[in-house]
């Protein structure tokens, strides 16, 4: 005979997961307050800054992160890309004020699977937290084009440089791959592995992979022998 009182098993819980973070409160509790009314997503939790995000994250495992880009303590780019690297399986969706073409890069380099400006919808939010927790990406309409408009500088500038410098995109030296010269370069430039995670938005312990890989294929020993190494091939700016 099938259950049906107390001790019938509970259905599982099939909604999305999502996290808000936005350091400003009245933001923060509207899009709380949006969410509830959203079938298949339940909100488990809020942040007023990106270190608060990261920990967030941690605690509550969310499916999706709601992220604002301009935040107090760890700016969003820099809490996406501790998530995405700490927690692959959740995905960031960044809504900001702000299109400009180097926020919207930024925090795709992190690792964001979407971006919305705060002059989206209800609809549109739903959608777009559907998308990412399905492995999805969704932009709006003006980071869409943005995004083409950029893709398209950057294959000019590509093009011209290989007509002007055919040296350029010649391969690296002992094997390097372009990421493994991209932090010998900048451990020439005298950054720490913190600062080289940072400018490249990825974790540290990639960071470190990737000086573990790149030492063994050039025989370096310390960072000593890899800033020599790097000024040496022009890898490093002086």
């Amino acid at each position: 005979m099938s259950g049906s009182g107390p001790e019938a098993a509970a259905e599982p819980d099939t909604a999305i997961r999502v996290l808000v973070a936005d350091d400003q409160q009245v933001m923060r509790e509207g899009l709380v307050a949006l969410l509830g009314l959203v079938d298949g997503v339940r909100v488990v939790g809020s942040a007023g800054d990106g270190e608060a995000a990261v920990r967030a994250v941690d605690e509550l495992s969310p499916d999706v992160v709601l992220m604002d880009l301009r935040m107090p303590v760890l700016d969003g780019a820099g809490a996406t890309a501790r998530i995405i690297a700490e927690h692959p399986g959740t995905a960031v969706i960044v809504l900001t004020t702000y299109a400009d073409d180097e926020s919207i890069l930024g925090a795709l380099r992190a690792g964001a699977r979407g971006y919305l400006t705060k002059d989206a919808g209800r609809a549109e939010i739903a959608a777009a937290i559907t998308a990412a927790a399905a492995g999805q990406s969704t932009f709006d309409a003006t980071v869409s084009q943005r995004l083409v408009a950029a893709l398209s500088d950057a294959t000019i500038s590509q093009s011209r440089t290989a007509r002007e410098n055919p040296t350029a995109a010649t391969p690296k030296p002992d094997g390097l791959t372009a990421r493994e010269a991209e932090v010998l370069g900048l451990i020439g430039q005298g950054l720490n592995n913190a600062e080289i995670a940072g400018s490249l938005y990825i974790s540290e312990t990639t960071v470190k992979t990737h000086i573990n890989n790149a030492f063994a294929k050039i025989g370096a020993r310390n960072r000593a022998d890899a800033v020599r190494y790097a000024y040496r091939h022009g890898l490093a700016q002086p």
